[in-house]
């Protein structure tokens, strides 16, 4: 392939690509659905195989371009017109946590575990579950979520109130199991954990999905068990 060639092809699938980008908007860019996501690989690997391939001639490309922009722009046609289309196109959210309870049965619909929700809390600055009334994962992955009142922002200013010393969040149980460390962390033992679990409504150490300790606010303690 001469550089000419080459030139030709890259300048065509820049304008092609801008062109599509354009004109679907920004869902391709933003991935915001899986699918939204798998479009963008496919149409990088078409693009780029089609680029530097001696075999594949310039019409190819626009040929290649086309046809998958087509595709793309008659989908999101049909999702804008029809909300049973869009429902099974872009797929709808899943809500994780109800009235600040996890919902255990769509958590696994999403195909997650209390750690990646744990995960994807922290990323939005939250480092308790006792902080979310409602919390849903989106169709791209992403978690939006509503805190319980006593949580929203408010600054201390607002009431001329001196600073408050922050606490983390310690996990003590996750899925049943124990986490030595960070009972030792905060300068407890089983005793004590078994005491707190007890006060709790909690007989079982393997019936706890999570129990997290917070200073000045005790321990939060979520079952997913029914209670033998």
């Amino acid at each position: 392939m001469d550089m000419l060639e080459l030139t030709i092809k890259l300048v065509i699938g820049f304008l092609l690509l801008f062109f599509l980008i354009r004109v679907l908007g920004k869902k391709l860019i933003d991935q915001i659905t899986p699918f939204h996501f798998i479009s963008a690989i496919v149409l990088s690997e078409l693009l780029g195989n089609a680029v530097y391939d001696d075999a594949v001639p310039v019409i190819y490309i626009v040929y290649t371009i086309v046809i998958w922009g087509s595709l793309l722009f008659i989908f999101e046609y049909f999702a804008q017109k029809s909300l049973l289309f869009r429902h099974f196109f872009e797929g709808q959210p899943t809500m994780v946590i109800r009235n600040g309870q996890i919902d255990f049965e769509q958590l696994k619909k999403a195909r997650m575990n209390i750690n990646q929700l744990q995960s994807l809390l922290r990323q939005s600055e939250i480092f308790s579950v006792r902080e979310v009334a409602f919390a849903f994962i989106e169709s791209n992955g992403a978690i939006s979520i509503l805190k319980k009142s006593q949580y929203q922002k408010t600054t201390l200013e607002d009431f001329n109130m001196p600073p408050q010393p922050v606490y983390l969040p310690v996990t003590l149980i996750k899925d049943g199991e124990v986490i030595e460390e960070n009972l030792a962390e905060i300068n407890q033992d089983r005793a004590w954990l078994n005491g707190q679990l007890k006060a709790n409504g909690m007989r079982k150490v393997e019936n706890v999905l999570l129990a997290e300790w917070l200073e000045n606010d005790g321990l939060l303690v979520i079952s997913h068990k029914v209670q033998s």
